[in-house]
């Protein structure tokens, strides 16, 4: 069966991870900005793009933010934006960003490289700000990582209830949970406001001892798409679904950057025929 439903298909600063620059490894020669990426989605022919805190915005003038909005609505391109932490002021300074571009959508996460709150601090936070950003018609999506598990965000959303506050789910991350996709899709597909299509695969190692789990093109993996879609599908859910890609490290950095540009092509290009 081919899945056709209309939601809209994009890219995420995070298919192209390489091209940004990731600690620790060497830099890009020319490292990719926000308007790069948006350069990228109108070539893949996305409908939205997603900014997260690997092209963080809040280092960005005025200015710069007026280009991009601009550039985005002269090809017809949406803006999401995406940060880390839970902070009220954080949270605030990214609510007018988001008003300033026109995005409707704020993707965060609770924790913070130095940082993991409780639950309960975390709904503290975000029912601080949340008045403002339902007055603005902006939305906070909290994305599934390793530090909590499905039920603890099933919890936080269901506990606050408001419409301008969900889920961002991501379709691997929660495997540091200890949770599995069909379960982490299961549990969260009633609450997305948006959605990573991150494929992989669980290969053996070379000594036989254990596993990995590595990234794929989008279609190439383990990951069910159709049934994900789907599943959000009959959840009357149609968040925007953005591509992010685990491209591993290759022969430098250059190589990988042209290597995760083919994965974005062929993503994109298996994602277009599942997305009506």
């Amino acid at each position: 069966m081919t899945v056709a439903i209309e939601m809209r298909l994009g890219i995420g600063s995070y298919a192209f991870p390489w091209a940004i620059g990731v600690p620790g490894y060497p830099s890009p020669e020319k490292p990719l900005g926000a308007m790069g990426l948006l350069k990228k989605a109108k070539a893949l022919a996305a409908d939205v793009v997603q900014i997260c805190d690997n092209l963080p915005l809040h280092n960005a003038n005025k200015g710069e933010l007026d280009e991009l909005r601009d550039a985005a609505n002269d090809i017809g391109i949406r803006i999401q934006i995406g940060t880390r932490g839970i902070r009220p002021g954080h949270l605030l300074i990214y609510l007018e960003i988001a008003k300033l571009l026109g995005a409707k959508i704020l993707r965060t996460t609770i924790n913070e490289p130095d940082l993991k709150p409780t639950i309960k601090q975390a709904a503290a936070s975000i029912i601080d700000v949340l008045p403002k950003f339902a007055g603005a018609g902006i939305s906070i999506a909290l994305e599934n990582h390793e530090s909590y598990r499905s039920r603890e965000l099933v919890n936080l959303v269901e506990g606050i209830h408001s419409p301008n506050l969900g889920i961002c789910l991501d379709t691997v991350n929660s495997f540091g949970a200890l949770e599995g996709p069909e379960q982490t899709i299961t549990e969260l597909a009633p609450y997305a406001l948006s959605l990573h299509v991150k494929d992989f695969d669980v290969v053996r190692v070379g000594n036989q001892m254990g596993f990995m789990i590595v990234g794929r093109p989008a279609g190439e993996g383990h990951l069910d798409i159709e049934w994900l879609f789907d599943r959000v599908l009959k959840e009357g859910k149609e968040p925007d679904a953005i591509l992010e890609l685990w491209t591993p490290f290759s022969d430098g950095v250059e190589d990988t950057i042209h290597k995760e540009e083919e994965w974005a092509s062929r993503s994109m290009q298996f994602l277009r025929g599942k997305v009506g």
